[in-house]
């Protein structure tokens, strides 16, 4: 009942009762281009869709020479390419192997092709035709009319199945062909899953699985500088299986994160594909998309984004199911343009067409090619190993027993259609050789499909070879967060380890690396664009500078009247005014306020140890000298008048020798505690780097000075200031007393107005503690603040008499008796409106005597 067909012809036999058409390869393809429906060559029968070609060893064939069919229709319409051009390829390498007098020589490979129409369960059904010769029947019952048994045909007995297309397909296949140990090998599905050998010993394939591809496309998305995608899967193994390989590798690669991983369902519901457009844009700066997809989802993706006006926002990066194919991009070539495609290494095979043909060779036609060359040279070693002395099919081989058959299978090294070794690993797959292309439109000479680079084991990407929309070359960004500039931390998003917030290292901070800030060394600051820290520049005061300028001239101005001063008297020694005004007394004020106006040079000097030493030992001493002395005159006057009010003898304490060891003991006090602060803490010089720390470390300075902090230039300053009021308090009580008796008066003026400066000196002080140039203004202060208690002394005390010894000698004369007299009068008068005035005139003589020879 089995039609028979000569050896190297082809038919889409479908039984008894029409027998078989024989259909050779022009013919087949004459038909396909004439748009003749399945209908015109599909009959009824026992086997539906199917080629069957005689031989001594038939090997079965699955392809998807039909589409998936509507609802409740298990075909739809012919599939040119992935049908069509693959099943001609196994019909060819049959062709070319009985034609080989080298390879399964005297021994014909036959063929069952069968039609999976794109279904998985349709195909299940189709492959129990390849089992029909395993399955014992019980036949014992059946009898002829005659009463003679039935002569039954044996069915013909698959020795291996090249196919299926689809990994879905496949797998649904494989679980049946496992069960009655027949080799399976693919030229299409590359599904991870198949690898698994627990569950399907008995499938190899030619292609190398989606694991490899996966590691490609992750490889090319990080060549490309992406670290933000998408990905799209049609449902069912190949696309989840593909997608999940690369989410896999993905998280054991890092630095690569999924925006949206979106699964498009078997049968889309109407407006489906613009929701899946819709949820891309909600992570919009996730442009690349990783689509593992069949032809029909693509183009309808690529619809979709048409529609919504997104042409050129999504940057594709397609499966081997995308590959360098027309079809998905028929009509959307301008929303595909820049698109990434991986393919199993291919060559085209030579055929007899003609040139101006528009036929496109399918990219799977080596591999099927290759399939059908691995059963042979399987079959071949087999018969090697078994049959050695037989022309034919030995009863070793009658029949093939298909666990030794995988074995020869796996072990099968050879060069391909393509001319790359064909082989296979402890999994039964091919290693993964890719070509990467891209469909360009802009600045090419010929639009489509170019190769840009390979991918075996590793990638090599011809980057300057790539184009985007628009003719750039520019790889165009697809990432969560844009890198952050120098200077700046990455605050990382929580779950979503690609995206981050730029935060400034402000401040002292600098950038540590790229996820914290970290606080640079107290004595450093960060470099401008804060990747590390520099030394901050240290500074002092510089006689250039205008905070020294102002204290420096008044200084000069002061040392130079204080001279003069000291000259004069020198000079005129002996004269009655430099006699009157107390000669030793005036000669240690005098030296006092030099030493005040000097030590605006010490603190306005660069700072060392010497220059520290002499500012501890001077700062306080020209202030002591100077006040020690006033307050040692003042105490003299008040001593003396307050005396006479009691008695006529004199108080103790008034001659000159007196009052130059009551100076000096007050001043020795102040040396007493320099030199124990010397000998507590040795005079040093420090760098503050607190003082001028502004915000802006551009602006940081660290100032050298000496160790002398404010509290400690006040305890330097808080004896004098003590002298200062004591005297003061003197001058208060003396007021009274009359001017032609002493310096009283002169000493009050000079106190209050000192005490003025000092009161104003402290809160200007102390109030620009927090400055940044407080060392500048303090010290500007402080030296002014001297210079002007130092100027009023000078002023009020010894300028006049200068003046008078200089410009008026004639009253720098010697006062006769006859004026004591006079003066005496005016005390007695003075002192008679508070006491008895019978003890009044003799007391105020009495006094007018004791001053008058203290003098």
């Amino acid at each position: 009942m089995t039609s028979q067909c000569h050896k190297s012809q082809s038919c889409f036999g479908f039984g008894p009762p029409f027998g078989c058409h024989v259909t050779t390869f022009p013919r087949l393809l004459l038909m396909l281009f004439l748009g003749l429906s399945p209908e015109t060559w599909a009959q009824q029968g026992t086997q539906p869709h199917s080629i069957k070609i005689e031989g001594d060893i038939t090997l079965g064939g699955l392809f998807p020479v039909h589409s998936r069919g509507p609802a409740g229709v298990p075909c739809g319409e012919i599939k040119r390419e992935k049908g069509i051009h693959r099943m001609e390829a196994m019909l060819y390498a049959l062709d070319q192997i009985n034609s080989d007098p080298d390879l399964l020589p005297n021994i014909t490979l036959g063929a069952r092709i069968l039609d999976t129409c794109s279904r998985d369960t349709y195909a299940l059904e189709q492959s129990l035709t390849f089992v029909q010769a395993l399955i014992q029947k019980d036949n014992s019952d059946v009898r002829c009319s005659n009463g003679e048994p039935p002569i039954i045909p044996k069915p013909e007995r698959v020795v291996g199945v090249i196919g299926a297309s689809g990994s879905s397909v496949s797998i649904m296949v494989a679980n049946v062909l496992r069960l009655f140990a027949i080799p399976q090998i693919s030229y299409a599905s590359t599904a991870p899953e198949l690898s698994d050998k627990s569950r399907y010993e008995f499938f190899s394939r030619v292609v190398p699985p989606d694991s490899y591809q996966a590691q490609a496309m992750v490889d090319i998305v990080k060549a490309m500088g992406w670290n933000y995608v998408s990905t799209l899967a049609s449902e069912g193994n190949y696309g989840e299986s593909g997608v999940d390989a690369f989410l896999q590798i993905s998280r054991e690669a890092g630095g690569l994160c999924i925006a949206q991983s979106i699964k498009i369902p078997r049968e889309p519901k109407p407006g489906g594909f613009d929701k899946i457009i819709k949820r891309l844009m909600e992570t919009s700066n996730a442009r690349g998309v990783i689509i593992f997809a069949n032809e029909d989802d693509i183009r309808r993706v690529l619809e979709a984004a048409k529609r919504v006006n997104l042409t050129g926002h999504f940057l594709f990066v397609g499966s081997d199911s995308w590959g360098a194919k027309s079809s998905p991009i028929l009509d959307q070539e301008d929303v595909a343009e820049g698109a990434v495609t991986i393919l199993p290494k291919r060559a085209s095979i030579d055929e007899r067409i003609a040139q101006e043909s528009q036929y496109e060779q399918e990219g799977k036609v080596q591999f099927v090619i290759d399939a059908v060359y691995v059963m042979a040279h399987a079959l071949h070693s087999m018969h090697l190993d078994l049959c050695p002395s037989s022309m034919g099919v030995c009863e070793k081989m009658d029949p093939v027993e298909g666990s030794k058959l995988l074995q020869y299978i796996r072990s099968v090294n050879f060069n391909g259609s393509a001319g790359t070794g064909v082989m296979f690993n402890e999994n039964g797959d091919a290693p993964g050789r890719y070509d990467i292309f891209q469909f360009q439109l802009s600045n090419t000479t010929n639009p489509g499909y170019r190769c840009i680079g390979q991918w075996t084991n590793h990638l090599r990407l011809n980057a300057e070879e790539m184009q985007w929309s628009g003719g750039d070359s520019a790889v165009p960004d697809s990432v969560c967060s844009f890198p952050c500039e120098l200077g700046e931390r990455k605050k990382m998003v929580k779950g979503v380890p690609c995206c981050w917030h730029c935060e400034l290292c402000d401040g002292y901070q600098y950038q540590q690396d790229e996820l914290n800030c970290d606080m640079c060394p107290f004595d450093m600051r960060p470099m401008p664009n804060r990747t590390g820290c520099r030394s901050t520049p240290i500074i002092k005061l510089e006689w250039s500078s205008p905070w020294a300028i102002i204290p420096v001239f008044l200084a000069v101005l002061g040392i130079l009247a204080t001279s003069g001063c000291i000259i004069t008297f020198i000079r005129f020694n002996d004269s009655p005014i430099v006699r009157a005004s107390g000669r030793e007394l005036s000669y240690v004020l005098l030296t006092g306020i030099f030493l005040i106006y000097l030590i605006t040079f010490l603190m306005i000097a660069e700072p060392s140890a010497p220059v520290c030493a002499f500012r501890r030992l001077l700062l306080g001493l020209g202030m002591c000298i100077t006040y020690s002395a006033m307050l040692t005159k003042t105490n003299r006057i008040y001593r003396i008048f307050e005396q006479g009010k009691k008695a006529v003898t004199p108080p103790p304490f008034i001659s000159p020798a007196s009052q130059l060891i009551i100076t000096f003991i007050l001043i020795g006090v102040q040396l007493l505690g320099v030199f124990i602060w010397f000998g507590v803490v040795p005079p040093h010089t420090i760098i503050d780097y607190e003082e001028q720390r502004p915000p802006n470390p551009e602006f940081a300075r660290g100032v050298l000075k000496c160790d002398m902090s404010d509290l400690a230039l006040v305890l330097c300053l808080s004896y004098s200031i003590v002298l200062m009021v004591t005297c003061t308090v003197y001058a208060i009580k003396s007021r009274g007393v009359p001017e032609t008796f002493n310096e009283a008066k002169p000493i009050g003026f000079t106190m209050y107005t000192t005490c003025i400066v000092w009161l104003a000196f402290v809160p200007i002080f102390f109030g620009t503690a927090q400055s940044t140039e407080k060392m500048f203004i303090q010290t500007t202060t402080l030296t002014v603040s001297m210079s002007l208690s130092a100027t009023v002394s000078l002023g009020m005390l010894y300028i006049p008499k200068v003046y008078v010894i200089i410009f008026h000698p004639e009253q720098n004369v010697q006062k006769r008796k006859k004026s004591f007299k006079a003066v005496a009068s005016a005390v007695t008068t003075q002192l008679s409106q508070k006491e008895d005035k019978q003890n009044g005139e003799p007391k105020s003589s009495a006094i007018m005597l004791t001053y008058c020879h203290s003098k």
